[in-house]
């Protein structure tokens, strides 16, 4: 059976989860040897995936294949049905440019809001917080201008674009406004309000949305108010 080292919090695991799950493929999910522990502490897992990130696909042969975008090509190549890669060419590159927006623009924006949410309150430097706020804001703005209208992240079926896109809803339309008292943006993003409404209605999309949210939550309770 195929082992997925991973975090259910994590934004990038979930897109390889999704392909699992629409392909109905088996897998052990494990949570990472000393990953919750400072960096010096992941010793075990760093001798399975030196990077010392997540995810990391262990195949049944014990081949190591990491980072996610890496993972899920691989499963396509390997269980080719149902495809959550569009046909053609240039759909598949839109596609891919949704994943690709959610990597370098919206997670890496929300660096210093993963940061601040490991300090106390009292720590927080809001002038920071705030100018991190407004690059994840520009970021969901790219993505806004690329989103499907068909209740998908791109075409009209579930792709590997709507495991990238949902996790980044999740923390850019609830878990940062939540966390650090600030407005949801929803209200000035109609196309990818409308997708958040309608991707919830797929089974599988639901099931990522639900595991995502429970694993944020449980992340958050240890942390007290100060």
């Amino acid at each position: 059976m195929l082992k997925l080292y991973q975090a259910d919090w994590s934004p990038f695991p979930t897109r390889v989860r999704l392909l699992l799950y629409a392909k109905n493929i088996p897998f052990e999910a494990i949570f990472p040897p000393g990953f919750d522990q400072p960096r010096e502490m992941r010793e075990a897992y760093r001798r399975i995936n030196p990077m010392g990130r997540i995810p990391t696909l262990v195949l049944e042969d014990g081949r190591v294949l990491p980072e996610s975008e890496v993972i899920c090509e691989y499963l396509e190549d390997t269980y080719p049905e149902p495809s959550l890669r569009p046909a053609d060419p240039y759909d598949r590159a839109r596609m891919r440019l949704v994943a690709r927006l959610c990597d370098f623009y919206a997670v890496m924006a929300m660096v210093p809001l993963f940061n601040a949410s490991g300090q106390r309150r009292k720590d927080w430097d809001f002038a920071k917080i705030d100018a991190a706020l407004s690059e994840v804001r520009n970021a969901l703005g790219y993505l806004e201008a690329c989103v499907g209208e068909s209740g998908y992240a791109y075409g009209a079926t579930l792709t590997q674009a709507d495991g990238a896109l949902i996790p980044i809803l999740i923390l850019a339309f609830e878990w940062a406004p939540q966390l650090f008292e600030r407005p949801d943006p929803q209200g000035d993003l109609p196309k990818l309000s409308t997708y958040w409404t309608a991707i919830a209605r797929d089974p599988i999309a639901r099931r990522l949305i639900d595991e995502t949210r429970n694993a944020i939550a449980e992340l958050q309770k240890p942390r007290a108010k100060s």
